[in-house]
This record gives C-alpha cells, sequence and structure tokens, in this order.
C-alpha cells in the first residue's frame, strides 16, 4: 500500500544542465540507482497530488509493487519538470519474429502449415483486444510467431533467414512491448505548467519556421530560445506523402491557420496559458464578390494529397492515421507560413492581396506568395472554377470557420492549436476514440494492434482539474531502458497523474522533450533524434 506523501520528502532540485546532461547518458539501472539515491523510492509530484488522489499513487504500469523513483525539478516560476523510472526489465521477456498477421485464422494456419514444411516451428497467437471504440466483436486478428531470443542480434539473423525465404513481411519485437504484463522498465519525464504562476508563454512553433521542412527538437529549443519544449504533432514525412514538413492535422499558430483538421480528431488547443483537449474541425470555404462559393480542401501542402485523411469528398472525408488519401480536384490556400512561393505543377493560382482583391490570375502553380496576401491553387475542377470567377479585381473572401468539441471557436492572436489523437481521458475517464478518429483501419486490423494495442513512445499532453497543463514522454523501443505505453496504459498515466482531459500527440521516433535546448530523453529511432514539423515550446 501507498501511503500519502509528506510535502518535505519530495526533493526539489534547480535545473543544472550538465547533471541532466549527465544523468540521461548513464545505463539504465544505473540512472535509475542514482534517481533512487537522491528520492525516496516512490514520490508524488506535489502540484499533481493537489489535483488528484490518484496522483499519491504511483504509476499504473506492471505489477503495483514495482519499484518507481521520481526526480522533480523547477525549471522556472510554475514550470516543474518531472523524471519517473520505474520497474525492470525481466528475464521472462525474449525477442521474436513476427512472420504475419491476419484477419482471418484460416489464412494464419496456412501459413503457419508453410512454415512447417520449411522447417520451422511456428505458433499462432489470438490478439483479442480491439479499439474500445469499434463496433465489431470477436478477435482483432491472428499473429503467427517464431521463435524466443534473449539477443536481438539472433532474432535478427532469424529474420533475414525469413525474408531470404519469401517471409517479406517478418520483423523483429521485443515481448515487452507486447502490451501484456512485463515488468518494464519505464521513463517517462512530465512537464507542469501552472498557468496562474508561469509568466511565459506556452505556444506551438514550426520546424523551419514555415511548413516545408523538418527540424530537430534541440534546434527549435535553441532557435526559440525555450526554457522547455516537446514534440508537438503528426506530420508529413517525405515527399511521396505530400508537402514533407506539412502538419497532418490542425495547426494554428499566433490565430493563424496553418493547417486543416483531419474533422473529428482530438487536439490540443492553447489560448492566454490555458489548455483545452478537444475534437477539432475545419470548415473552409472561398466566397466570390458575384455570390459563387466554393470549398477549400486544405492550407499550406500540395493539392491532391490530405495526408491522414479525415478532409472533403466522399473517398477523403473518414480519417485515416498513417495513410494517404488522394483527390486530383483539391483548393489549396497558400499562406506566409508556407514561405516564398507555393508547390509547383500543373494547374491555376489566384494571388489574393490584403484585402482579399484578385491581383493575378496564373496559369500554372508554384509561384510567389505575397508577404500580406496568400494564393488560391487548384487542379482540375478546382482550376476550371477560379478561372470562371476569379477575375482580376474581383473580391475573394475565405471564411474559417472552426469547431471545438462540435462548437465555434473563438480565435484571436493568441490561439494556437496542435494536432494530435486519439483522445485518451475525457472528464476524468478513460475515453479512447481510436475507431472513429482513424486509428483503427476496417482494411488492415493489424495497423491498430501495432500502433495502438503493442507500447510504443510516446508524446501527451492533458488538463487538470485546476487548469495545469502536463506535456508527458514515454520513451519505448528500448529494452533495459524503456518499453513504451500502449492506448490504454498512456491514459492511465496521465490519469495517476492528474489530468482529467489528455490526448496522444505524434510519438515514436519523434517522441523528444528537452529543458533549455538539451535533450533530456532518449529517441527511439537507432539514427538519433529525429526532425519534426513542429514543436509546443514554453518561453521566457
Amino acid at each position: 500500500m501507498i501511503s500519502k506523501l509528506k510535502e518535505e520528502d519530495l526533493q526539489v532540485r534547480q535545473y543544472n544542465p550538465k547533471k541532466f546532461k549527465a544523468l540521461f547518458a548513464l545505463p539504465a539501472m544505473a540512472a535509475v540507482a542514482l534517481t533512487a539515491a537522491v528520492t525516496p523510492p516512490i514520490m508524488a509530484h506535489p502540484s499533481v497530488v493537489q489535483a488528484s488522489e490518484t496522483a499519491e499513487k504511483s504509476l499504473p504500469l506492471g505489477n503495483p509493487s514495482l519499484a518507481e523513483s521520481r526526480e522533480e525539478t523547477k525549471i522556472a516560476p510554475g514550470l516543474t519538470h518531472t523524471h519517473i523510472t520505474r520497474g525492470y526489465q525481466s528475464e521472462k521477456d525474449v525477442f521474436i519474429v513476427d512472420v504475419g498477421f491476419f484477419e482471418e485464422k484460416q489464412e494464419a494456419q496456412l501459413l503457419m502449415k508453410k512454415l512447417e514444411a520449411d522447417g520451422y516451428d511456428p505458433r499462432m497467437e489470438i490478439i483479442h483486444e480491439r479499439a474500445s471504440d469499434d463496433n465489431e466483436k470477436g478477435p482483432l486478428g491472428y499473429l503467427v510467431r517464431i521463435g524466443s531470443f534473449k539477443e536481438e542480434k539472433d532474432a535478427a539473423t532469424q529474420k533475414d533467414e525469413l525474408k531470404g525465404k519469401g517471409y517479406d513481411k517478418s520483423r523483429v519485437v521485443y515481448s515487452g512491448g507486447d502490451g501484456g504484463k512485463t515488468t518494464g522498465p519505464w521513463a517517462i519525464n512530465v512537464l507542469e505548467i501552472d498557468p496562474t504562476k508561469f509568466t511565459g508563454k506556452i505556444t506551438p512553433e514550426l520546424g523551419t519556421e514555415a511548413v516545408p521542412g523538418k527540424e530537430k527538437l534541440t534546434s527549435i529549443a535553441a532557435r526559440t530560445k525555450a526554457l522547455a519544449a516537446v514534440n508537438g504533432g503528426y506530420f508529413v514525412m517525405g515527399p511521396n506523402d505530400g508537402t514533407e514538413g506539412d502538419l497532418a492535422g490542425v495547426s494554428m499558430m499566433n490565430g493563424h491557420l496553418i493547417s486543416e483538421a483531419v474533422n473529428g480528431r482530438t487536439s490540443l488547443i492553447l489560448s492566454n496559458q490555458n489548455a483545452k483537449i478537444a475534437a477539432v474541425e475545419t470548415h473552409l470555404q472561398a466566397i466570390v464578390s458575384d455570390g459563387a462559393k466554393r470549398e477549400i480542401d486544405g492550407y499550406n501542402r500540395k493539392p491532391g494529397l490530405i495526408r491522414g485523411c479525415g478532409g472533403i469528398g466522399d473517398t477523403t472525408d473518414t480519417p485515416k492515421h498513417d495513410f494517404t488519401c488522394t483527390d486530383p480536384g483539391e483548393l489549396i490556400v497558400f499562406t506566409p507560413a508556407f514561405g516564398q512561393t507555393t508547390e509547383p505543377g500543373e494547374g491555376v493560382e489566384v494571388v489574393l492581396n490584403s484585402a482579399k482583391e484578385v491581383m493575378e490570375v496564373r496559369d500554372h502553380r508554384g509561384g510567389k506568395i505575397p508577404n500580406d496576401g496568400m494564393v488560391l491553387s487548384g487542379k482540375e475542377d478546382a482550376a476550371d472554377w477560379l478561372l470562371s470567377h476569379a477575375k482580376p479585381g474581383t473580391k475573394m473572401d475565405i471564411d474559417n470557420r472552426i469547431l471545438a468539441d462540435g462548437k465555434p471557436l473563438p480565435v484571436d492572436k493568441t490561439v494556437g492549436i496542435v494536432n494530435g489523437g486519439p483522445r485518451l481521458l475525457q472528464h476524468g475517464r478513460v475515453n479512447i476514440d481510436a475507431a472513429n478518429e482513424g486509428f483503427h483501419w476496417n482494411d488492415n486490423p493489424e495497423f491498430y494492434y501495432r500502433f495502438g494495442e503493442r507500447r510504443n513512445p510516446r508524446t501527451l499532453a492533458g488538463v487538470t482539474n485546476d487548469g495545469k497543463i502536463l506535456l508527458v514522454t514515454i520513451d519505448g523501443h528500448q529494452p533495459g531502458y524503456s518499453v513504451g505505453a500502449n492506448f490504454e496504459e498512456s491514459a492511465r498515466i496521465m490519469q495517476a497523474l492528474g489530468a482529467k482531459d489528455a490526448v496522444n500527440l505524434d510519438g515514436g521516433g519523434s517522441t523528444t522533450m528537452t529543458i533549455g535546448s538539451e535533450l533530456i530523453n532518449r529517441p527511439s529511432d537507432s539514427t538519433g533524434e529525429r526532425p519534426i514539423g513542429d514543436a509546443i515550446v514554453l518561453l521566457p
């Protein structure tokens, strides 16, 4: 049983970059030992304790008896960092080769017979867990696996052999990431912002200061002179899926719309030091002075490619995460946030000045964006509509309606929005909208298993009952250091930290946190820190 901790038992320190760099460079067990040596074995964040009774308890990860330690650091008035370590690497956890995932049991059995004929000893595991809002019943799928290896290199050798024999979907996984029982370990970092005491600013920031391109969080933090920062929302990784660096969901900065929403997906709204978790929709329209109207499909991205879908049109209006929908006849708005020129290609462009008057009509895409205006870019039927209605001297209004949980969102220059999804907590209860927000693919149930049921690195945002803002990273994919969390565990972690509302932000190799410009977590990509599309920065 965990007793209520006295506030005087909490170890509170001032931020020292050299100490943090040294601490997080240590091997996992050494780091845990060092932290445990200077802090009680189980520690609660003093501010969070006041927000929720559950914050007095250890994190709901693994067996309740697992050792947990916390070290709290005051970065600035109203801004606190807490590093949490919990659990240990179990001798029972091993590396496995996953050979195939199937929706139908018969397909899995056929693969097993083929593997047996090739001299292997496969086994089948039934994946029962579905998204909580998935209307389908029964098992999610059937997983065919081979082997049980203590060393990852041995599993990798087995995988390479299987791929050489035509089993192309073979991959190495760690049993500690399966989503079932494990002892961890976990490494978690928490930034808590108290708006009543924090005199700085919490705001989204574009990588490279423009939509195209990506930038590492450490670089963004250094450039903005941030007190602390975390990675932000989902973004386009490569040019095959649209404009590289484009936010794959809603983005607003200083009251200016940067990217349209994946409609209905939960996001983080920031305004005047306050935060709100809400499902965001954007309804965009061009209205010409001759009375003509047309829906605008998006902002600041390559026309025709919709990352995450959830936009406008019969084939693209259902969210589908990490998938690129197509629509050849899109109308896209480019603002100065995109940079100096629009995406090039065939089509038509209309240039508007600050008064929304048509200044120029171009017979191609890829022209200059005015500093005090915008460009409407269209292909196919969108291009035909522009040529028919956007004559030089004509006035064209741009109507941006933004809804948060179905209600109009008041927008001023203090408002910022960071895309995310799915929702994790609502009014203090676990409420994971994974299927509705596009994290379950009806045509490929394995996607949800890999993304939502297995443990991955996560970045989370939450709001407590008394208005404090929580930004949380959970490292993952690193056996012996941190195994990550699935959607359900992420929700429970935020609940335990005192959040009443919470959302999942971009994770995986994007999960990063800095104090100053020093990286304080361990990104999971083998290449190190990943360049990202946007960040949440805490400015002095």
